[in-house]
């Protein structure tokens, strides 16, 4: 994903193990959520039952529940950074 990698090489200009150890634990953070796709809050800037995210450092991941055992990353977005729905693909 564009937005991790983008994420990745600013951490790894001061720190490139932190870097991957971030980028690491955001990808294994996402690892199982077809299991347990409702395991994050809702939006709450969209409030739809479908798009949930979870937090990981200061970072919000935003996915869509496509069916029960399908999900896909929308977006990896600093929690300070305004999000709206034109931020999603």
């Amino acid at each position: 994903m564009t937005q991790l990698r983008h994420i990745h090489n600013y951490i790894e200009q001061d720190s490139p193990l932190y870097a991957k150890r971030v980028s690491d634990a955001m990808v294994r953070k996402t690892v199982g959520l077809d299991k347990l796709p409702r395991l994050g809050r809702k939006v709450a800037e969209l409030n739809e039952e479908h798009i949930r995210e979870i937090a990981m450092y200061s970072y919000r991941i935003i996915y869509e529940i496509k069916t029960d055992d399908d999900i896909e990353i929308l977006a990896v977005i600093h929690k300070r950074q305004d999000f709206t729905e034109e931020d999603l693909p």
